[in-house]
């Protein structure tokens, strides 16, 4: 059976790259949300976003940043892994930088949006717990099998890593 996860990811920048991994097949995600769809929520304001994001994680065993080039500095991003920590969900980062967009253009690879976020009120930083996996290959098709064939071990590690810290 499927796990059930939650996509984390900046919308403008790598929708097209992210829907390549939730189109995989091995995971059942939140449903999509459409670009209309996001505005409207976000149009709603904090507490609209909020809400839409606590009721997509709601019933979750993950959450899977798929990291772009600019994911680590998007706040919604941020407070979706804070709060899934929080929750005791696993939490694991997927680089898709090198994944083509809807042009055919590969990225940069970002920042660790992990890198930022602390544990518990201590100084220790979330990267040194939640991994980012950067996939093996040279061009997208091999990064695109990459994480195919990793992907729920790379989950399941995510899992067992929250609930051991």
């Amino acid at each position: 059976m499927a796990r059930r996860v939650f996509f984390s990811f900046h919308f403008d920048n790598d929708y097209w790259r992210t829907q390549q991994v939730r189109n995989m097949g091995a995971l059942e995600g939140q449903p999509l949300c459409t670009s209309n769809a996001w505005e409207e929520v976000k149009r709603r304001g904090k507490a609209s976003i909020e809400k839409w994001i606590a009721d997509n994680m709601q019933g979750k065993s993950c959450v899977v940043v798929l990291v772009g080039s600019q994911t680590a500095s998007r706040p919604w991003v941020i407070h979706e892994i804070i709060k899934a920590w929080d929750d005791r969900r696993g939490v694991l980062g997927v680089r898709v930088d090198r994944l083509l967009d809807r042009n055919g253009q590969a990225s940069v690879a970002g920042a660790n949006p992990f890198d930022s976020i602390t544990i518990g009120g201590t100084s220790r930083k979330l990267s040194s717990v939640v991994p980012l996996i950067t996939p093996t290959g040279s061009d997208s098709k091999a990064v695109y099998a990459s994480i195919s064939n990793g992907i729920e071990k790379w989950i399941e590690d995510a899992i067992t890593i929250r609930g051991s810290n």
